[in-house]
C-alpha cells in the first residue's frame, strides 16, 4: 500500500469510529399512541386547553452534541401554548428520569408525582421541563424537594416546543458525564400547574372526578400516581407496553397513602 492511500485509510477509520461514537450516544424510544390514562382510568380535565392528546407521549429521544444533550418528548398533537408562557407550550410539564450507572439512586419521585421506582431501577438525575420560568422551577425545587435528591435535579438551559415535540438541553457534565446510550430512562407526563398544591412541584392533581383544571379517574388523597403516560418494556411503542405501563401504575390505597403498587421500572437500550 502506497504512503498516500495508508493514510487515506487512516484518516477513513477514524472517521467510522468518530461516526460510530455520535451515533452510539443517540437513543429513541417509542411509545404505544392512545396510553394517556395513566393506570387505565385516568381522564383529562374538562377545559378545552387540554387537547386529546396532550399528555401522549409518542416518542422520546436523546441526542448528544458535544457537551449538551437535547431530550425531546414527542405528543400525539400539536403543541399549543394558550396560557402565553412563551415557550411553545403551555399544559405539558414532563419529568425525565434518569439512571446513570452511578451507585445508589432515589427510589420516590419529586412531590406531585406519586411515583415509586422497583428495586435496582433507582434515579440518579431528574430533569424537569417545564414552561415556567427557570426560576420558578429552581425556586420550587429549593422549597419542595427533599435536601438529598436537590442536588440531582436539573432545570434545563433550553426549552422549546414545536410542532409535536418539546426539546430540552442540559449539560453533559450536569448528568455525570459518559455514555447516554447506556442509560436507563423514564419519562413521567404530567401537567403544568401555575398554582400547585403547596406540597406539589408544579404539578396537577389527578382526582376522583375530573373537573375543569384537574385529571380524573384517581382519589382525592395522594396515594395515587399523578402522571397520564410513561415509558415501559423496551420503549418499542408496541400495544403491550401500554398494558404494561398500567400494570406498573395499578395502585391500592390504605387510606391516604399507599398500600401497594404505582411503581415503575427503567427502560434502556442497553443490549
Amino acid at each position: 500500500m502506497s504512503k498516500k492511500n495508508w493514510k487515506t485509510g487512516v484518516v477513513a477509520a477514524a472517521g467510522l469510529l468518530l461516526a460510530g461514537a455520535a451515533l452510539a450516544q443517540s437513543v429513541s424510544f417509542k411509545d404505544p399512541v392512545g396510553d394517556d390514562n395513566g393506570p387505565g382510568n385516568y381522564t383529562y380535565p374538562t377545559d378545552g386547553v387540554y387537547k386529546r392528546g396532550s399528555f401522549d407521549m409518542t416518542g422520546f429521544d436523546v441526542k448528544v452534541s458535544g457537551k449538551k444533550v437535547d431530550l425531546a418528548v414527542t405528543f400525539n398533537t400539536t403543541l399549543e401554548d394558550p396560557w402565553r408562557m412563551g415557550t411553545g407550550f403551555s399544559v405539558q410539564e414532563i419529568f425525565v428520569f434518569i439512571k446513570t450507572g452511578a451507585e445508589g439512586g432515589f427510589k420516590d419521585s419529586p412531590p406531585g408525582v406519586n411515583l415509586a421506582f422497583q428495586d435496582g431501577n433507582e434515579w440518579n438525575k431528574v430533569v424537569i421541563i417545564s414552561p415556567q420560568p427557570p426560576g420558578k422551577v429552581r425556586s420550587e425545587i429549593d422549597a419542595k424537594m427533599a435536601a438529598a435528591e436537590k442536588s440531582a435535579a436539573i432545570v434545563p438551559s433550553r426549552v422549546k416546543g414545536a410542532g409535536r415535540t418539546i426539546t430540552a438541553t442540559v449539560d453533559l457534565d450536569q448528568l455525570g458525564g459518559g455514555d447516554p446510550s447506556q442509560w436507563g430512562y423514564q419519562v413521567a407526563i404530567q401537567s403544568n400547574e401555575g398554582f400547585p398544591d403547596k406540597a406539589d412541584l408544579l404539578t396537577r392533581k389527578v382526582n376522583e372526578y375530573e373537573g375543569q383544571h384537574r385529571f380524573g379517574g384517581g382519589t382525592d388523597s395522594d396515594c395515587d400516581p399523578h402522571v397520564m403516560d410513561i415509558l415501559a418494556g423496551n420503549g418499542a411503542g408496541t400495544p403491550d407496553e401500554a398494558e404494561l405501563q398500567h400494570q406498573w401504575l395499578k395502585y391500592e390505597c390504605d387510606g391516604d397513602k399507599r398500600k401497594s403498587g404505582g411503581a415503575v421500572k427503567m427502560v434502556s437500550a442497553k443490549k
